[in-house]
């Protein structure tokens, strides 16, 4: 990927609703999966945002329903930068999207996943997570289209 989009506020970037794809790829099977739905960002009253994702998601062929939401605090330092954490509350990693670009780094017990995020323009960014481990060996790419 070439240029990024410099986001000089992470919270008023994602405030909205995005059409989210992503590709889900087992590199120790082969086996590919595919999410379709949508990510709502809205406005806590901490000040930060829930992001809440929906729709459906393929696996070996059967679809199910999926969510998850995950919250989106400022971290203080600059209105570029979060922390994202589990709905329970729980750290997920940091996000700094300041230059358009962000690699974050999360421990889940002996898998490490690295996630690298970027931001194509005002209406479309990307997040590829690489899952390696014990237990996991995973790509999954997501992209983030603007609805409104």
């Amino acid at each position: 990927m070439g240029e990024f989009w410099p986001v000089p506020d992470v919270l008023a970037y994602l405030t909205g609703r995005w059409r989210t794809e992503r590709s889900v790829r087992d590199l120790a099977s082969g086996d590919d999966g595919r999410f379709e739905g949508t990510t709502v960002f809205e406005t806590c009253e901490d000040g930060g945002l829930r992001g809440h994702e929906s729709g459906t998601f393929t696996w070996r062929g059967v679809t199910r329903p999926a969510e998850r939401t995950l919250r989106y605090a400022p971290d203080g330092a600059a209105p570029g930068a979060v922390q994202v954490r589990f709905a329970d509350g729980r750290p997920f990693h940091d996000l700094d999207l300041t230059s358009g670009r962000h690699v974050a780094d999360h421990l889940c017990a002996a898998d490490l996943y690295r996630g690298e995020f970027t931001v194509r323009d005002r209406g479309s960014w990307r997040t590829v997570w690489r899952v390696g481990g014990p237990a996991k060996d995973l790509v999954l790419t997501t992209d983030y289209t603007r609805e409104d």
